[in-house]
C-alpha cells in the first residue's frame, strides 16, 4: 500500500462519520449540503488526528517494536517526519476551509453567536486532534484519550450534526450522543488494551493500562453493554442486530492475548452500523 495512504488510516473513518450519521439522521435529514460538509470537515479532523498520533507516538519512541499491529510510514521509515508534518498542514487547512463552509451552510452568517461559538468548537477540534499525542503535555499519555474520544465523536459529533440542521437540541439527542460515544470509546480501549504492557514501558499511561488486562476487558464490555442500553431505553430496538457480533468480539477479547488488531475493524463498522440500525 502507498505510505501515505497507509498513514491516513483509513479503516479508521467509518467511527468518526457515526455521530454525524446519527445526529443529521435524527433532525431528519433537512440540509443535504450542511451534512455533507459535516462529512468532510470530521473525515479530515479523523485523518488529522491519525497523522498526529503517528507523528507523536514515533517522537516519543512508542511506536517502535511493537508487535500485534500494522507498521504504518513514518515507523516503517518509509515517509519522512517532514513529509508527515506536511500532511498535518495539509489537513489542518482542509478542516478550517470545510469547517467555514459547514458554519456558513448551517447559519447563513459568520459573524453570529452560533457562528462564532461553532468557530471555538471546530478550533477546539483541531487542537485536540493534534495534542491527543503529540507535545510535550499530550492529554493521550495521561489517560485522558477515553474522555476526548467520548466528547468528539459521541457528543460533540452528533449533537453538533444535530444543532447544524435544525438550531434546537433534545434530551433524546443528548443521550444517544453519549450511547454512540461508548463503542467509539471502546475501539480506543481495544487498542490500548493491545499496546499496554508496550506502553506501560514507553511512559504512556492509558486509561486501559492504568485498569489493567482484566480491568481494560470488564469496561470494555460495559461500554458495549451501556450503549446498547441506551438506545433500548428509547426504544430503538433495531440495534440489536449487531448483539451477535458484540457478544462474539467480547468473547474473542475476553480469551485472546495477541491479534486483537483483527477485532478493530470489526467495533469501528458496527459502530457505523449502530448509527444507522438506530435511525430506522
Amino acid at each position: 500500500m502507498n505510505p501515505y495512504i497507509q498513514s491516513l488510516r483509513l479503516r479508521t473513518l467509518p467511527l468518526s462519520v457515526s455521530g454525524i450519521i446519527l445526529g443529521t439522521g435524527l433532525a431528519g435529514w433537512s440540509h443535504w449540503l450542511t451534512f455533507a460538509l459535516a462529512m468532510c470537515t470530521t473525515l479530515c479532523l479523523q485523518i488529522l488526528s491519525n497523522l498526529c498520533n503517528e507523528l507523536g507516538d514515533a517522537q516519543k519512541g512508542t511506536d517502535t517494536d511493537q508487535k500485534g499491529r500494522e507498521a504504518y510510514g513514518l515507523q516503517s521509515g518509509t515517509i519522512t517526519e517532514k513529509e508527515i508534518k506536511t500532511m498535518i498542514w495539509l489537513f489542518i487547512s482542509l478542516c478550517v476551509l470545510f469547517g467555514i463552509g459547514l458554519i456558513y451552510s448551517a447559519f447563513g452568517s459568520l459573524w453570529s453567536y452560533q457562528s462564532l461559538g461553532f468557530m471555538g468548537l471546530g478550533l477546539l477540534a483541531i487542537v485536540g486532534a493534534i495534542t491527543y499525542t503529540l507535545g510535550k503535555h499530550s492529554y493521550g499519555y495521561i489517560g485522558l484519550g477515553d474522555l476526548g474520544v467520548f466528547v468528539f465523536f459521541g457528543l460533540v459529533s452528533t449533537l453538533g450534526a444535530y444543532y447544524l440542521q435544525t438550531q434546537t437540541m433534545t434530551r433524546e439527542v443528548v443521550c444517544l450522543g453519549v450511547a454512540i460515544g461508548l463503542p467509539c470509546v471502546g475501539v480506543l480501549n481495544l487498542n490500548n488494551i493491545r499496546d499496554m504492557a508496550h506502553d506501560i514501558a514507553h511512559g504512556k499511561r492509558t486509561f486501559a493500562s492504568l485498569l489493567g488486562p482484566i480491568g481494560g476487558r470488564v469496561y470494555q464490555t460495559l461500554l458495549l453493554a451501556g450503549c446498547l442500553g441506551i438506545f433500548i431505553m428509547y426504544g430503538r430496538y433495531w440495534v440489536l442486530c449487531v448483539l451477535p457480533v458484540w457478544v462474539w468480539h467480547l468473547c474473542y477479547v475476553w480469551t485472546h492475548r495477541e491479534k486483537l488488531d483483527k477485532q478493530m475493524p470489526v467495533l469501528m463498522i458496527t459502530t457505523l452500523l449502530v448509527a444507522v440500525l438506530a435511525l430506522i
